[in-house]
């Protein structure tokens, strides 16, 4: 039989999973009368879990947002959910600042799992590799990131404290559309009331937010997603290339994602499958173009360089060096 702390625990785990239970449910799970489960429930509140009554016809108990954390029951595959989520986040940098935190997190759930999971897991974290290697990320600010996703949802502006990549400082009010994770970075897109212009911000560069009175109406369409992609493809650089490529958008796409090139907009005629391989412009911003031949090589469409004449002059001498290579024997 049971042991009545193990009954409590049961009675946690049934809380947990969502929803109203009502006293006869409880019961009958627990295998006790309904006297005692209320005995049990109030053991759970001495313990600070905050459990509410639900009065009326279809009332019971349900597990209320309480002042902390209260005691998590997982299952096998709960536990190695959240493992592999902590794993993936920090190997994505996606954490906030404080950077032992998912390690600590990690460790109390490996602590506590049976031996059986815990060597499953082990063999799983062995035979799991990743495409790129670990960096080292910049992380924003938990307390930030929090605040800005509330701005988000109740449409409130923020005043932020911003320090752009050259160590500038400045002080804007926000009207934050959304918060994007994009390769192992958090940003938030919305337009900066001083100006009345749409920017992208670096969470990790936000030293302060605080929210402030008053509302705003979002725009409609593109979503905060595409609007930090093509911000990253319309971005000021020291290269502005204008290309022309003979392909399908997933052809250039597969070498060029929007993150950082656009592309020219056009209608297929009726009929016309929007697949079909046809001259499409390309442009984008770059520091450098010493990137760009191979790429174009590796595209192997055909393609026309409208600008700049240096991009040119590279592309040239990547080919006269294959075809040097080419002639060795």
């Amino acid at each position: 039989m049971p042991r009545p702390t193990a009954r409590v625990l049961t009675l946690l785990e049934l809380l947990q999973s969502g929803g109203t239970r009502t006293v006869a449910e409880l019961a009958d799970r627990l295998g006790v009368e309904g006297r005692t489960v209320r005995r049990y429930v109030d053991q759970l509140i001495d313990l600070d879990v905050p459990v509410e009554s639900v009065r009326g016809r279809y009332g019971g108990y349900r597990l209320a947002p309480g002042y902390r954390l209260p005691p998590l029951m997982l299952s096998d595959d709960e536990a190695l959910a959240v493992l592999l989520g902590l794993v993936a986040g920090r190997r994505a940098g996606l954490t906030t600042t404080e950077h032992t935190a998912s390690e600590t997190a990690s460790a109390k759930i490996r602590r506590v799992l049976p031996k059986r999971i815990a060597r499953r897991l082990d063999t799983l974290l062995e035979a799991l590799a990743f495409t790129d290697q670990p960096g080292e990320f910049d992380t924003p600010d938990a307390e930030v990131l929090l605040t800005i996703a509330d701005a988000v949802r109740h449409r409130r502006p923020v005043s932020i404290r911003y320090s752009d990549r050259d160590g500038r400082r400045s002080e804007r009010t926000l009207h934050a559309y959304g918060i994007v994770a994009h390769a192992g970075r958090w940003y938030v897109s919305g337009k900066d009331a001083r100006i009345g212009e749409d920017r992208t911000f670096r969470l990790d560069r936000i030293a302060d937010a605080r929210t402030l009175p008053g509302s705003f109406e979002p725009p409609v369409g593109t979503s905060p997603a595409q609007r930090l992609l093509s911000a990253f493809a319309t971005a000021e650089y020291r290269h502005e290339v204008t290309l022309r490529i003979h392909g399908t958008v997933g052809q250039i796409r597969a070498h060029l994602p929007a993150s950082v090139a656009s592309l020219g907009e056009y209608e297929p005629v009726v009929g016309e499958d929007r697949a079909t391989e046809r001259w499409l412009r390309v442009e984008l911003r770059a520091e450098r173009l010493d990137w760009l031949p191979p790429v174009l090589a590796s595209l192997d469409r055909p393609f026309v360089i409208e600008r700049p004449d240096e991009l040119r002059d590279l592309v040239n001498a990547l080919a006269d060096r294959l075809a040097s290579y080419a002639r060795q024997v």
